[in-house]
Parts: structure tokens; sequence; C-alpha cells
């Protein structure tokens, strides 16, 4: 089995609506609900996520509602704050996830909402 796995890195990004738990969440569980579909991921190799939120987004951290949704308590998750950039996508949260996937798998990094713009080779 270890050979037909490789660690792989996924990226991917979306925006909240507005800056409350409610738009946060909303973002989030529709982010990793796409990182998991897109790629096929077996739960259990999602090793870990970390998540990066523009300076607009302090009414929660990502990660404690990514840690609730899908069954996903024993993934190791990191939140930061992304390095303020002027005209950057407002309300933006972007993802770096670390997975065990089959070596053939093809990689689908999800670009969702007003993030799409920032990879329009990746929505």
């Amino acid at each position: 089995m270890k050979d037909e796995y490789k660690i792989t890195f996924i990226r991917g990004a979306t925006t909240a609506s507005e800056n409350s738990i409610e738009g946060i969440e909303d973002a989030v569980v529709e982010l990793i609900d796409e990182l998991i579909s897109r790629n096929n991921l077996i739960k259990s190799n999602l090793l870990s996520i970390t998540f990066t939120a523009t300076k607009d987004l302090d009414a929660c951290f990502p990660a404690s509602i990514a840690r609730k949704c899908n069954g996903l308590d024993s993934v190791a998750f990191l939140d930061c704050q992304q390095m303020h950039v002027p005209n950057d996508v407002d309300f933006c949260i972007r993802i770096m996830a670390q997975a065990l996937l089959p070596r053939n798998s093809i990689v689908n990094h999800p670009y969702l909402r007003g993030a799409s713009k920032l990879r329009t080779d990746r929505c």
C-alpha cells in the first residue's frame, strides 16, 4: 500500500460573504467539501490543512469550523493570517492541505467564489 500512495499538497481558496461566524462557516464547509469531492479523498488520508485568512476576517478561526465538519476531528489544522497586500481579494480564506493520494491521481485545486480570480486556470 505504501508505494500506491504519495503525499500530495493541494491548494485552494474561497471567500466568505462577510466577517461573521456564519459567513466564514459557509465558506469553509464549502471549500472542504470541494477539496474532498474533487480529489476523491478518503478522509483518513487527509493529514493536515493550513488555513490563511485575510486581515478582514477575524470573527472565528477557519480551523475550528473545519475540525467539526466532515468527521475531520483527527486532521492537524493550523490558522495563520495572510500577509496583507493592497488590492488583495477581500474576505479570502486560503488552504494548503497535505494528503495521501493514489500515485496516478490528478490533483484538483479548488478555487471558489471570489477567490476564483486568483487562479483562473484552476477553477
